[in-house]
């Protein structure tokens, strides 16, 4: 299994990386958070290690950035920060668990045992994107709303995806136009506002709660607003 520390303390980052390898583990050690990022987004890993007070990029920077990705990848956090606003913070912005320093090292290698055994697959994270009650799972290319799976087509899939993967922002649709198609896929002037129909009707149709807007002049919008 292999593992990414980012810890910025030089010792403790060499002490971690050593006493995982002696367990078996592969590691790697990032020393500040841009590279966590980078290594993290990069990967593949099966857990992170993430400490919080790092420089450039804080650990919950870093963290809120993986799960923007689509990440689903096991974290657990390391911090000096032991209030309990803190570790809700952390929680909150998609930590699996959190360890408060100083700690033992067996606790830390009894914690990341505990979190490979509850991913998926051995130890392959799922993908999954939420908007509400709305579940994407980008590894498996399927999409959920409550407990009703919905059937997407290819392009319809891609524009959600790409939607989720920017809720809260209204995305252009000349920006959906870049992303999404190429010179061979046919597009004519009103192709993305009829996929955005179908998806509207099969996302919110019948449902209350409506989660794909329409921001007049600027483009297209999901959230749970």
């Amino acid at each position: 299994m292999k593992v990414l520390i980012v810890e910025d303390e030089s010792n403790l980052g060499k002490l971690l990386k050593e006493s995982l390898e002696r367990e078996g583990f592969v590691a790697e050690l990032a020393v500040d958070g841009e590279e966590g990022l980078y290594m993290a987004l990069d990967g593949p890993f099966d857990v992170i290690v993430l400490d919080v007070l790092l420089p450039k990029l804080t650990g919950w920077q870093v963290l809120e950035k993986i799960r923007d990705s689509g990440s689903r990848i096991p974290v657990l956090m390391l911090t000096a920060l032991d209030s309990i606003e803190d570790k809700v913070h952390g929680f909150d912005l998609g930590a699996d668990d959190y360890l408060p320093k100083p700690f033992d090292i067996r606790e830390l290698v009894v914690r990341i045992q505990s979190l490979l055994r509850r991913t998926q697959c051995g130890g392959i994270p799922s993908r999954v994107l939420k908007v509400g009650d709305l579940e994407l799972d980008m590894s498996l290319k399927t999409a959920i709303r409550g407990n009703e799976k919905i059937e997407l087509r290819k392009k319809e899939y891609q524009i959600l995806e790409y939607l989720m993967l920017n809720s809260g922002r209204v995305v252009p649709k000349s920006e959906l136009e870049e992303h999404l198609w190429n010179e061979e896929d046919e597009l004519w002037s009103d192709v993305i506002r009829s996929h955005i129909k179908n998806i509207r009707k099969k996302i919110d149709g019948g449902r209350r709660k409506k989660l794909i807007k329409t921001v007049r002049g600027m483009g297209y919008e999901i959230s749970d607003r």
